[in-house]
């Protein structure tokens, strides 16, 4: 099974945290969750977003998520995979140099990456985008097209997600579903019943 590296930090969406961490464990896989300037241990804390009719998501106080490596001492070379999860974090994660040479890594030897919602901000910020098709938070589009990216668009209800190549993409939570099926794809994890 991969050995799966999750980015997050504080105001990480709880959903988008905590479902892939839990389905990747569940389904045999190893995943360390990192945030920059936090070790083993420590917790970030976590926001939960809903569409509720308003012209952008509301937000309220999520779980507390734990992190279970220090980001600033990991050898991210010697992981098969990453998630880069969405909610207000990303703003900062990609202010991050090492954030963006982990990402860099990743593309560069074609290994595969799932980003949700705003997980996109970090792809644009670490120059991955260009020619490179992907779904995020419709408010994130403008920067993935800003560099070279094509934003892929959402349906109405969120459900779909969007696979370039090793890149699995959807725009928020409720593309979980649709999202993890096609991350395990291109992991090439086998379900059997």
């Amino acid at each position: 099974m991969a050995k799966i590296l999750q980015l997050v930090g504080d105001f990480v969406e709880d959903y988008e945290a905590m479902v892939p961490y839990q389905m990747l464990l569940m389904v045999g896989h190893s995943v360390d969750t990192v945030c920059p300037g936090k070790k083993a241990g420590d917790k970030v804390k976590t926001a939960i977003h809903d569409f509720e009719g308003d012209q952008t998501y509301t937000e309220k106080p999520g779980h507390l998520f734990g992190v279970t490596a220090e980001f600033d001492k990991i050898d991210f070379t010697a992981y098969d995979a990453l998630v880069i999860s969405g909610g207000r974090a990303p703003e900062y994660l990609r202010l991050n140099k090492r954030v963006l040479e982990c990402v860099k890594h990743f593309f560069d030897k074609n290994k595969p990456v799932a980003a949700l919602c705003h997980g996109a901000q970090v792809l644009a910020a670490a120059g991955v985008l260009e020619g490179r098709s992907c779904m995020a938070y419709p408010a994130v589009a403008p920067e993935v097209t800003a560099c070279g990216g094509t934003y892929v668009s959402e349906n109405k209800d969120f459900s779909n997600a969007y696979a370039d190549g090793n890149l699995v993409t959807t725009a928020a939570w409720p593309g979980h579903p649709e999202w993890i099926k096609k991350f395990l794809d291109v992991l090439g994890t086998r379900i059997t019943l």
